[in-house]
């Protein structure tokens, strides 16, 4: 009988442990860490970079940089530099909500934003870059008085030229779908793993 208390015990307590994990990962989390939920050290520094607050100052950019730049073709791995800021002007053809990970502590609601920019509105997928508004820098202008929510970015941005500018990151997970380490894969989504991500600035030319 007492073992049968312990067992019924003990599977309550998981059952509970269960639960609080999907309410911690279901419910926005204010206080994400910014290595997030990285098992790895790896993982954790990559996190940090996408998590970064500090707003680059003027000796921080990297003046090659430049959409036509990061559409250039070939191995792109170590062409630029995740310590240098860039800024860069083109055409905005979508807007979309980025996936669950763990740079966000796997929160359903608390995500990244995506831009596609490209040379011209009619672009394909493979002439695509990517460039990425965090939540931390989304609630960092709100302070500021921007509205970087999803809705507002896609009505305000797609189909206009704009000038983005923020840090640069290699987003190695998506290293292979692109068609500078792929060319010519059907999986291509995008011309190049470099980002500006975290987004620090957002211009419309246009």
């Amino acid at each position: 009988m007492v073992n049968k208390i312990k067992i019924k015990n003990l599977v309550y307590l998981l059952i509970v442990l269960a639960a609080l994990l999907v309410a911690s990962i279901l419910l926005a989390r204010p206080n994400c860490p910014h290595q997030g939920w990285a098992f790895t050290t790896e993982m954790r520094a990559f996190a940090r970079l996408k998590n970064r607050t500090l707003l680059p100052r003027p000796d921080d950019f990297d003046e090659r940089v430049t959409l036509e730049a990061l559409l250039e073709s070939g191995d792109d791995r170590d062409r630029w530099s995740e310590g240098r800021a860039a800024r860069i002007e083109g055409y905005v053809v979508g807007v979309v909500r980025g996936g669950i990970e763990a740079a966000n502590c796997y929160s359903l609601r608390i995500r990244d934003t995506h831009i596609y920019i490209a040379r011209s509105l009619n672009a394909p997928p493979g002439e695509r870059v990517v460039v990425e508004v965090t939540p931390r820098l989304r609630e960092w202008a709100r302070r500021q008085g921007f509205d970087w929510s999803e809705p507002a970015l896609e009505s305000a941005l797609v189909g206009r030229r704009c000038r983005i500018e923020g840090w640069m990151l290699f987003d190695r997970e998506h290293a292979q779908e692109t068609e500078n380490m792929s060319p010519g894969r059907a999986s291509t989504w995008r011309a190049t793993a470099w980002e500006i991500h975290p987004v620090t600035s957002i211009t419309i030319l246009n």
